[in-house]
């Protein structure tokens, strides 16, 4: 009986080795979880940035007023007959 025992304390030691150390032990998963978490969050911002250009493009497609807006807010486009100011922040 003591030989039964032995045997079964030793296999027991030894799958608690392997649940605590072993490959795809409890470490190792509570890694992949935050792993997977820390991805998600990341494929919600690369969504959210998809989504923008998206709409861009739409834009940029359907009217006029998206390309002049870009035009003016990346180039610079000023009309005739429009002023230009240019606002600066203050240092401090």
């Amino acid at each position: 009986m003591k030989w039964v025992t032995a045997v079964l304390v030793c296999l027991f030691c030894m799958l608690q080795y392997r649940l605590w150390f072993g490959k795809n032990s409890v470490p190792d998963f509570m890694l992949k979880k935050e792993q997977v978490s820390l991805q998600v969050t990341q494929n919600s911002n690369l969504t959210q940035r998809n989504n923008l250009l998206k709409a861009d493009i739409h834009d940029l497609k359907m009217g006029l007023d998206a390309a002049e807006e870009k035009a003016r807010n990346g180039l610079g486009l000023i009309k005739q007959g429009e002023t230009f100011y240019r606002i600066l922040p203050t240092e401090h």
